[in-house]
């Protein structure tokens, strides 16, 4: 049995306490790759490469399993507020 999306955001809820995520399974259904958006405190003061390590060392027991793992966006809450904000300020085209 492989991962589901479930295991994946128990974990990182668990261990990253997120105020925003999104896991998609993105290998039909087999539980072998997943892309992520994460939004945590925990990632302030910390650069690109540290975040993706902590999600990473949350996700140990499953990336045993999981072929592949894309982490869309690792944001602190400000900026993922302020990526909100300019999103919603585009004009719709």
């Amino acid at each position: 049995m492989g991962v589901t999306k479930e295991d994946v955001e128990s974990s990182l809820t668990s261990v990253m306490n997120p105020s925003h995520l999104e896991v998609i399974d993105t290998s039909g259904g087999c539980g072998a790759s997943f892309a992520i958006e994460i939004v945590s405190e925990q990632f302030e003061g910390k650069r690109l490469l540290e975040r993706h390590r902590m999600v990473n060392a949350a996700l140990q027991e499953e990336l045993k399993q999981i072929h592949a793992l894309s982490i869309k966006k690792a944001l602190t809450p400000e900026q993922w507020k302020q990526q909100q904000e300019a999103e919603n300020s585009q004009p719709a085209a």
